[in-house]
This record gives structure tokens, sequence and C-alpha cells, in this order.
């Protein structure tokens, strides 16, 4: 009694924070990055602002750390922080009023280091308040001040942010060099693991360091030496052979059986989201990869995101089998009839009518008896207006080719572009040679067409539709308000208009 009490044992640490880079030469796959901050820092040609950008994993934040050491000459300490390097997280301080402390205080002297560094990580998670706030601060820094920003989400980026940063993306790392960084980590922790076990983990983190180290580390507590059955088993992967099973499958149009298997395989835990991107990835590998693979690989996509997701898998790969299997039922069926099969010894009308056709050539231009000059004449009547038949079809097709036809136009952009059609039939149109000049009397309609998805569109229906492909000009006849209008005081007033009448 009254014993001190042990202090608990701090937990182990985890191995992708045990084995984070220290120093540029340490990052893995990112050396079009690393040599050009080397050779900065080395200069003293650092900026005052970076934007790191690629997926989670690569090594931004690590990259981030490292940088704002090597630039204040300090060894690098990943246990204790140093107070002029300050990190953060933009997804829990990206209020206005956290950017305003920030420009506050960045004018502060650095306590001890040259260089008073901030790192903002997912920077895309600010407010666009908190953008223009950080914009100021970015753009007119005081000279003891560096901004590494770091994101997954370059899009989510104000371009004027980006503007004023160098720009470095980080890649994915290659699959062989995860592999081998894994192994030395495998070996240095003493964990027992084979060769493929590896390489699964690291086609699993998808290029991904520290998804690829963290899956090695939850692999590393078991007992033995871990297999890839061990891994597909904690990652509810399906094996390779039982994913070649449902391809063939697929292939085979057999939707019976592969709901089947389907189902077997969802029962014994495979994951329904790791099963569809163990089949997109399968089907994009593929050497025979055709237009159909592509659009089943697309909807496969979507059943990571979905509500749902083993509903969506299953309904998509069955909807896709089915949809194949009528397609190719139909092309039997037209192949069925165009086959000039003859039961019974009687031949198809199609060839009947070929038959017709050489008798009455061959009757025409013949010798012709007195007794069978009239049937023959009755006979070739109907081959001479079918081939006549024919030969129209054929002139009026050459004639309407390549042709002009602006009513065909409007019909067209109004099946399949309502908003451009209504742009379209305000217009006069003049096809000049290879010009095509479109007129409208409002600055609104000619503004329409100035946009280049509307200009792109009424190309390619000109193409489709006239077998043409014109230089269009845009022009405005544009209706003039008299000077005593009291809308032209408003006009002016505004920057210019326009009467509407209504």
């Amino acid at each position: 009694m009254g014993g001190k009490k042990e202090e608990p044992a701090p937990p182990r640490r985890a191995l992708y924070r045990a084995y984070r880079s220290t120093s540029f030469d340490e990052l893995v796959g990112q050396e079009h990055v690393t040599e050009l901050l080397k050779t900065a820092v080395k200069n003293g040609t650092f900026s005052h602002a970076y934007l790191f950008t690629g997926q989670r994993g690569t090594g931004k934040t690590s990259a981030a750390r490292i940088l704002a050491y090597a630039i204040n000459e300090l060894p690098y300490n990943a246990d204790t922080g140093h107070l002029d390097i300050i990190e953060i997280d933009a997804a829990s301080n990206r209020r206005i009023d956290d950017i305003r402390d920030l420009r506050e205080k960045v004018f502060i002297a650095p306590v001890s280091a040259k260089y008073k560094v901030y790192i903002i990580d997912e920077v895309h998670m600010l407010t666009g308040e908190s953008f223009n706030a950080l914009l100021k601060t970015i753009e007119e820094p005081p000279a003891h001040a560096v901004f590494i920003l770091a994101t997954t989400e370059l899009h989510k980026v104000p371009a004027t942010i980006v503007s004023r940063t160098q720009r470095f993306h980080f890649r994915p790392v290659a699959l062989q060099k995860v592999v081998d960084h894994l192994k030395e980590i495998a070996q240095k922790e003493a964990i027992a693991i084979d060769d493929d076990a590896l390489r699964l983990i690291a086609e699993h983190g998808g290029g991904s360091f520290r998804d690829s180290i963290s899956l090695l580390d939850q692999l590393g507590s078991l007992e033995g030496t871990v297999t890839t059955d061990t891994v597909e088993s904690i990652l509810g992967r399906a094996r390779s052979t039982e994913i070649a099973r449902l391809l063939e499958l697929i292939q085979d149009k057999n939707q019976s059986e592969l709901h089947a298997s389907l189902q077997t395989m969802l029962a014994q835990g495979a994951s329904p989201v790791t099963l569809s991107e163990q089949l997109v990835a399968a089907l994009l590998g593929r050497s025979d990869a055709s237009v159909n693979t592509y659009e089943l690989s697309e909807k496969l996509m979507a059943v990571p995101k979905a509500h749902f997701p083993q509903l969506l898998l299953v309904s998509t790969l069955l909807g896709f089998v089915a949809k194949a299997d009528d397609g190719r039922r139909t092309a039997d069926d037209k192949m069925a009839q165009s086959k000039p099969e003859t039961p019974g010894g009687v031949a198809p009308a199609s060839a009947q009518n070929e038959v017709s056709r050489e008798e009455g050539a061959d009757r025409a231009t013949g010798p012709v008896s007195n007794d069978e000059s009239g049937k023959n004449e009755e006979t070739s009547k109907p081959v001479e207006q079918e081939v006549k038949s024919e030969q129209t079809e054929r002139s009026n097709l050459s004639e309407t080719e390549g042709k002009f036809d602006w009513v065909a136009v409007l019909a067209a952009t109004k099946k399949t572009n309502p908003a451009l059609h209504s742009v379209l039939s305000r217009a006069e149109v003049r096809l000049d040679g290879e010009t095509l000049h479109l007129t409208f009397q409002y600055a609104l309609h000619r503004k329409k067409l100035d946009q280049a998805q509307y200009r792109t569109q009424l190309s390619r229906v000109l193409l489709d539709v006239c077998n043409l492909n014109p230089t269009i000009i845009i022009e405005e006849t544009g209706t003039q308000l008299a000077s005593d209008d009291p809308a032209k005081k408003v006009a002016d007033l505004m920057g210019g208009g326009e009467r509407v009448t209504v």
C-alpha cells in the first residue's frame, strides 16, 4: 500500500512516423523535387512561398519540414518542434479569424532562427475569405517569412494563390521503389513477410508510402510469415484466380453463374469497394481492352462512392452482361434474317428478286421470240423502274452531300442542345465560300456564340449534318438608342446597352 504507481509505457511509435524522411536524400521517388530544392537552399535562392501538390502519402509534409529546417540551417528534429517553424492544419484552422491572427503574427521577428516558416497543410480547406486574407500576406510578406503550402486538391486552390508560389508536384511513387522500401523496413523491424505480399501491399497503397507502411505496420503484429493470403484477407480482397473467373463469366455473358460467384465472394467477406477496384485494375490491364471495357470500368469506379456499394457492384455487372447479351442476340437475329436460307428448296425473297433482275436483263438484251415479246416487256418494266429508283437515290445523295442546309442544322441543334438552337434561330446566315457569317441584332446573342463551347458544338453539327467545316464569323448589326431617349442615359451610366422589346 502507498507504493509508487508505475508509469504506463508509452505506445509504440507508428512505423510511418518512425521511418519518416528527415533529409532530401531520404525522400524516395521525388528526385525531380528534391534536387531543385537542395540547389535553391545551397545557393540561397529559395522562394518566399511554395506550393506542394500531389496525392496523399507522397512526402509533401515531410519535404516541407525538411525545407523549413534546411533554409534555417538547423538540424532536423522530428520529436521536438521549433518556435519559428509553425505548422497549421487548414482543415481545423480555416476561418478568416485564424488567417487574420497569422497575418498579425507574421510580422513578428523570428525568435532564434533566420526565417519564420509557416507550413499550411491541406490549404485547399481554407474558406474563400481566408484565401483572400492569405493572398495579401503572400504577396507582400516580411523578409523573414517563408510560406510552404501543401494540398492534395490543387483545383480547389485559387489561381491567385497558385500564381504567387513556386509549385512542385509530388508524383505517386513507382511500385518497385515502394516494394524495396517496405522490404528494408520489414528487415529492420524483423517482420517475416514474403516478396509477393510486399508487392500486394505496395499495389494497395497506390503510390503512397504512408498508406503502404501503415498496412505493413498492421500486418507486422501477426504471428508467422505474412503471405498474400494474409494480406488479401485483411484487405477484404478476392484472390487473383477469383477475379480472373469473374472476368471470364462477364466475357461469356453467363449472368446466372456471375451472380452466384459474386454472392459467394461477398458472403465470404470480400469488400465490394475493394472488389470493384480489383476488377477495374484487371480490366484496364488487359491487352484486348475495348470501348465496352472502359465503359464498364467507369461504372465500377462509382462503386466506392455509393451509399450501398454492394448493390451497385452487383447491379452494374449483371446489367452490363444483360445489355451485352441483348446486343449479341439482336446482331444474331439480323444475321439470321440476312442469310439466304432455302428451306424446302424455296429461295428467300431477296434471292428471288436478284434472279428476276438477272432474268429480266437477259430477256431485255437477248433474242426475243414473237410469242414471248409481250411477256418480256412486262417483266423488264419493274426491273427498269427499280434500277431508275436506285439511280435517283444515288443522284439525290450526291447532290445533298456536302451541301449547306441551315434548316437541318437548326433541327439537329434543337435535339442535342436547345440553348444553342435558341441562339442560332435568331441569326441571319450567309455562307461565303468556306466562311459562315452569322449576324445578330443584339450583343447578347453574339457573346453567346463567342464562347468556345458553343462554337465547338456548332462546328461539330455543321460537319455531321452538312459535311462542312467552315470558318465561323460572328457579326452584330446592333440597335442604336436615340440621343434623346431616356434609356440612352441609363445605358451610358451602366456602360452601354440595347433596347429589348417584350
